[in-house]
């Protein structure tokens, strides 16, 4: 037993790995491509990925809407274990780092499940809400530009059906969210939306030290 979340140190976390991890090998190749990437930092970790894709299971989920994709991950980690007629709307900006993703998709054999649209997420979820896509998805997963993230939620909010889950990435921000001399605008905002999700009735919560930080919020 313990009363607090146990701290990992290397050796730990490649225990974690070594009896836990089931990684595919098209996630292999996709991460050690993305590794050599100068923007490698912001792919998720294999473990979050492994962790979402069994939240879609349980969920038995059949439509999935990312907010940031990069080079196709934790899509890819999702869109897997869907079934064939699932589908999984991602959202980015970047037509170069989305090009890593769909080669990996189609060697996955699941690019048919998964629908890229490039532009501004903002944009693309409100022409999701236009196109009637209202309480139709069973999972959202946000993982943009921080300053986005309360209208990624709110817009989410309206596109997930009752009962479904929206998990966002690193809300622990590597521990600048605790740093009372961190004001930059994304540790701000990442601040505000966790004080924000901790009241908001709409949802049942909780976040979670995995990765940067995970929080999920199911939408009651």
């Amino acid at each position: 037993m313990s009363t607090r979340t146990i701290a990992l140190d290397d050796r730990l976390y490649h225990y974690l790995q070594a009896v836990s991890l089931r990684e595919p090998d098209v996630l292999v190749r996709l991460r050690a491509e993305t590794a050599r990437l100068p923007a490698a930092g912001m792919q998720v970790s294999p473990e979050q990925g492994q962790f979402m894709a069994l939240l879609v299971r349980l969920l038995g989920a059949r439509r999935c809407l990312e907010v940031g994709t990069f080079t196709g991950y934790s899509a890819l980690a999702c869109a897997l274990v869907l079934p064939p007629d699932g589908r999984l709307v991602t959202l980015d900006v970047s037509a170069d780092w989305t090009a890593v993703a769909r080669r990996h998709w189609l060697d996955a054999g699941v690019a048919d499940r998964i629908d890229l649209r490039l532009g501004p997420a903002a944009g693309s979820l409100a022409a999701l809400l236009a196109e009637g896509a209202a309480d139709s998805f069973d999972f959202a997963f946000i993982d943009a530009d921080k300053t986005g993230y309360d209208d990624y939620y709110e817009l989410a909010l309206q596109l997930v059906r009752p009962g479904g889950l929206i998990a966002f990435d690193n809300v622990l921000w590597s521990g600048r969210v605790a740093d009372p001399n961190a004001q930059d605008a994304d540790t701000s905002a990442l601040r505000a939306l966790n004080r924000k999700l901790h009241a908001d009735a709409r949802v049942d919560l909780s976040m979670l030290p995995i990765g940067d930080g995970l929080t999920l919020a199911r939408r009651r």
